[in-house]
């Protein structure tokens, strides 16, 4: 089996504030902290005594490598710190043990809204979810902005890594799961459905869908049922509902 990525283990957290946050939290097992060379201040030297205080490793890169490291050449201050996501995993090593994999997941396709990310991350960890695949590609990363709207959570959440939501469709599909969406136009309603105890939940883009790779593998699409005129829910409501009704279903 090949080694896990980095990207698959930590939550990479950038800017000053967000940084001496995370080393102030004592729940929270901080791996290293980069700073960009030449950078200083009251803050910074904050963040060197809590990372001396809690024995983290404080390493020296460049600006530019800092701004790779953070993925976001804005916002990063010159200031990073890789968080320990304990929870956290590659997709391939939920599912590697049939006895031991994930029962209800949530795929997410094409979200780049951060806080949607963070919502559904604190929604379908507080419902029980097994599991919320999210790629690396076309959707947002884990950033302070999707930790910020998760209120934490993001840290904590069964996060399942995987290169893009197409691969994990298919990854999925031949694992034997089988895949729902949403669809306002759909005669199937959500809460009459009926599911296997293995299922996938696809959450796509409230703009432009399901991509071509992930729609091709969706088994059924439901419908909430709306009212009052309303078209259709946000997508972070909508996962809320989805969870929920999982959640309602295990309970009785």
């Amino acid at each position: 089996m090949p080694e896990t990525s980095p990207r698959d283990r930590f939550v990479t957290v950038y800017g000053r504030k967000p940084v001496l946050e995370a080393l102030s939290d004592l729940e929270l097992r901080v791996d290293k902290v980069v700073l960009a060379e030449g950078i200083s201040g009251n803050i910074v030297r904050e963040i060197k005594e809590a990372a001396d205080d809690r024995a983290v490793p404080v390493r020296r890169a460049s600006a530019h490598r800092v701004k790779v490291l953070a993925g976001n050449g804005r916002h990063d201050q010159g200031v990073i710190a890789d968080v320990v996501a304990r929870k956290m995993r590659p997709l391939e090593d939920a599912l590697a043990d049939p006895a031991t994999a994930p029962r209800s997941m949530l795929l997410l396709d094409g979200l780049t809204t951060p806080a949607n990310v963070g919502m559904i991350l604190r929604t379908a960890t507080a419902s029980g979810m097994d599991g919320i695949v999210l790629p690396h590609r076309g959707v947002a990363n884990v950033d302070p902005l999707v930790v910020k709207a998760s209120a934490g959570v993001a840290f904590h959440a069964p996060i399942l890594r995987t290169p893009d939501a197409g691969t994990a469709a298919e990854v999925l599909s031949e694992a034997g799961y089988p895949l729902y969406s949403l669809d306002a136009h759909s005669g199937a309603n959500l809460f009459r459905a009926e599911f296997p105890n293995r299922a996938v939940f696809v959450l796509g883009s409230e703009t432009a869908g399901l991509s071509e790779e992930v729609g091709q593998r969706i088994t059924e699409r439901l419908r909430i049922p709306m009212y009052g005129g309303v078209e259709s829910l946000n997508v972070a409501a909508a996962a809320g509902v989805i969870c929920y009704e999982l959640t309602r279903r295990a309970s009785d």
